[in-house]
């Protein structure tokens, strides 16, 4: 039921914008008001969840480590699963960010017919991840032909080196066929393994379903249903400038793809997919672990007055000295 209730929300939104920018003709709409309301929220959300995060306070230094920390010189300590200095610390952020390392380390555990408990490695998961976020982020580089102008020369370089494997005209990239694979397994596994299945919330399955109806739309607006894409630039390029028009010759399946990318962008900051943002913001990893070092005092500790020992024995000296208690200053 919340993978029905998930579909049947990406198919009211493509039905929303094939009736609105197609039967209705409500071009202005898909194509200027409602770009720059998910740009408002996305932006503007983004904003509040970063300080939101950044308020946070951070009592303890906690981070997440899996190896060896730093102690005695003669005993050999793991300087990425278990930083010391900030320089450790960024290295282990850039593997983070960049190759998901704790996905590659990560293991599931499952029990056989035979009811016997196994852990095994799970690098099927880290390989589809690493492949649609890469391949996200060339197809979202390739996209800057669209709302640049002069094209900047590495958007050359990037569809040169995505389009090598040239088979047809238009020329087949290879991060569209990646990023589509990547995205049917991370739902196929979703539908096949039962305890994810179980765990797996509508928010989950809309995500993937979004995303999948994306690049579905793109892939079908870049080989089989054509478009004129002189006026798609025009209109990219306005919006881009904040000088907004809307010109002729634009096919009712781009407003499809361009509404459920405006979908993508106003419900991010508010989801799951946020993650981009908080990673870095996260104590469990942005932090070095050196406790036995250096002491972690929390920022936001608003300050107190203290009543310390001395204060305390001072004012209770007679009593302590009367009922035969030793003190530790003379009065």
């Amino acid at each position: 039921m919340r993978f029905l209730a998930a579909l049947v929300a990406t198919g009211l939104l493509w039905a929303v914008a094939w009736l609105g920018a197609g039967a209705l003709g409500w071009n202005w709409l898909f194509a200027v008001a409602i770009p720059y309301l998910a740009l408002v929220l996305f932006v503007g959300g983004i904003v509040l969840r970063v300080i939101g995060w950044g308020r946070s306070p951070v009592p303890f230094r906690i981070p997440t480590v899996c190896g060896q920390q730093k102690s005695l010189d003669w005993i050999p300590r793991d300087p990425l699963d278990s930083p010391f200095t900030a320089t450790e610390t960024v290295g282990r952020m850039a593997l983070e960010v960049l190759a998901f390392r704790s996905l590659f380390r990560g293991s599931r555990a499952r029990l056989t017919p035979e009811k016997r408990l196994v852990i095994e490695s799970d690098k099927w998961l880290w390989a589809g991840a690493i492949a649609f976020h890469w391949s996200l982020l060339v197809v979202l580089l390739r996209h800057l032909r669209y709302v640049t102008e002069p094209v900047p020369a590495l958007v050359g370089w990037l569809e040169a080196i995505d389009g090598f494997f040239q088979v047809a005209s238009p020329t087949l990239f290879v991060t569209d066929v990646v990023i589509a694979g990547a995205l049917l397994y991370l739902l196929g596994r979703r539908v096949v393994d039962p305890r994810l299945r179980y765990i797996s919330l509508p928010t989950d399955w809309f995500a993937l379903l979004l995303l999948l109806s994306i690049v579905g739309s793109g892939i079908s607006l870049r080989y089989f249903t054509k478009t004129d894409l002189v006026a798609v630039k025009q209109l990219a390029l306005g919006l881009a400038t904040f000088h907004p028009v809307v010109p002729d010759g634009i096919g009712t399946m781009f407003f499809v793809h361009l509404f459920l990318v405006c979908t993508l962008l106003a419900w991010f900051p508010f989801s799951k997919l946020v993650h981009m943002a908080g990673i870095f913001l996260s104590p469990t990893r942005n932090l070095a672990n050196n406790n036995r070092a250096r002491r972690h005092v929390n920022p936001w500790n608003p300050d107190v007055e203290v009543h310390t020992y001395e204060q305390w024995e001072d004012e209770f000296r007679d009593k302590l000295i009367a009922a035969g208690i030793d003190v530790e200053r003379e009065g």
